[in-house]
């Protein structure tokens, strides 16, 4: 028995070569469409990113300039001068508070009144120069 053979659809090659040809055009023509709508997105969103970068620069740079400006605090040198006169020794405050009863007790003045005092010791003599207020001079021995 012979079979009958069903005619198959052969396409020629030339149908071939266009057929790919055309898909290839159309991927192509999908790609090219979609390319430039990311380069779009890609320039915007690059655009938006640029300036909040440039900002962020001269934030900081503000920011290091404030702290540039701001003076540092010196610490206080703290000084203890100490004299010594045959044998006692004097610190400043103790000159001062020696100062404040002379005022007090012998110049009979009210310890409130008292705004200045001048101190100037001559070790030789063992004595202090005083004056207080601008206006009242002495001196009291040591």
């Amino acid at each position: 028995m012979a079979v009958a053979k069903k005619p198959v659809a052969v396409a020629a090659p030339a149908e071939k070569a266009e057929a790919k040809a055309a898909s290839a055009a159309e991927v192509k023509a999908e790609v090219k469409a979609e390319k430039p709508a990311k380069k779009e997105t890609v320039k915007k969103e690059t655009a938006k990113k640029a300036p909040a970068k440039k900002e962020t620069v001269k934030k900081e740079a503000v920011k290091k300039e404030t702290a540039k400006k701001a003076p540092a605090k010196k610490a206080e040198l703290k000084s203890v001068v100490e004299l010594q006169v045959a044998g006692n020794s004097y610190t400043n405050d103790d000159l001062v508070k020696i100062a404040k009863d002379v005022w007090k007790y012998d110049l009979q003045q009210k310890a409130a009144d008292l705004t200045s005092v001048e101190l100037y010791v001559k070790a030789e003599e063992k004595k202090v120069y005083y004056v207080m207020n601008k206006d009242f001079t002495g001196s009291f021995d040591i």
